[in-house]
């Protein structure tokens, strides 16, 4: 590892400065940062884990695929935070159980298995940075388990569309992608929310005319 990159991935995971010398030796020996073109797919449910990804540059979108076809989006996994599909498959020694795909170009490097278990072991700041990433993402799917159990498509596509600020520049396809249904689904209910006055629909871009009201769809459970 060059210098260089040895400060770009310090960078991205200042805890590796806290890793015992021998094991940060290893890793700057073992691990090559690589460049991953956009749309590369990284690893697919059923396919063996054998690294930990330290994300430098880009972003990967973690997703699960049903039977159909049809993708529900997990997660994106940014520079410097940790991957808990992989971190699960490496200690529990299992297959992936979804998949990754780069969403961007990426920078990134990979620990081998048996480095990556050496690091959660004897680092106590590794693994509280690996475990509290892990409670976290976890926090989070289990409310995104909740949201597609019990809540109805139009609800959970006026809670996405109120997390952007305008215009949302997202087509109908990634829509339907992020929350796992289908981009006819996800048209049909757009077109019943510019009917109603909440939004205006133009070409790869959509403008919120009434956020309270959309709001109002949003809580309709309760919530």
């Amino acid at each position: 590892m060059t210098h260089a990159d040895r400060e770009r991935l310090r960078g991205r995971y200042p805890v590796l400065e806290e890793l015992p010398t021998d094991l940060l030796q290893r890793l700057e020996q073992e691990v090559r940062l690589v460049k991953i073109a956009s749309g590369q797919e990284l690893f697919h449910e059923g396919s063996t884990c054998n690294a930990y990804p330290l994300l430098v540059e880009g972003t990967i979108r973690a997703t699960k695929v049903g039977p159909d076809g049809h993708e529900i989006l997990l997660y994106h996994l940014n520079p410097g935070e940790s991957c808990v599909i992989t971190v699960v498959a490496l200690l529990g020694e299992t297959i992936y159980p979804a998949r990754g795909a780069a969403e961007t170009d990426l920078l990134l490097g990979g620990v081998p298995r048996d480095l990556f278990l050496e690091m959660v072991l004897k680092s106590h700041p590794f693994r509280t940075f690996v475990f509290q990433a892990l409670s976290a993402r976890m926090a989070h799917l289990m409310a995104l388990i909740d949201d597609v159990a019990f809540r109805r498509v139009d609800q959970r596509l006026a809670s996405h569309l109120l997390l952007h600020k305008d215009p949302i520049t997202l087509t109908h396809q990634k829509l339907a992608d992020s929350l796992g249904t289908t981009r006819e689904v996800v048209s049909r209910i757009l077109e019943s929310f510019q009917e109603l006055g909440l939004l205006r629909l133009g070409r790869k871009r959509i403008e919120i005319l009434n956020r309270p009201a959309l709001t109002e769809v949003h809580r309709a459970t309760g919530r």
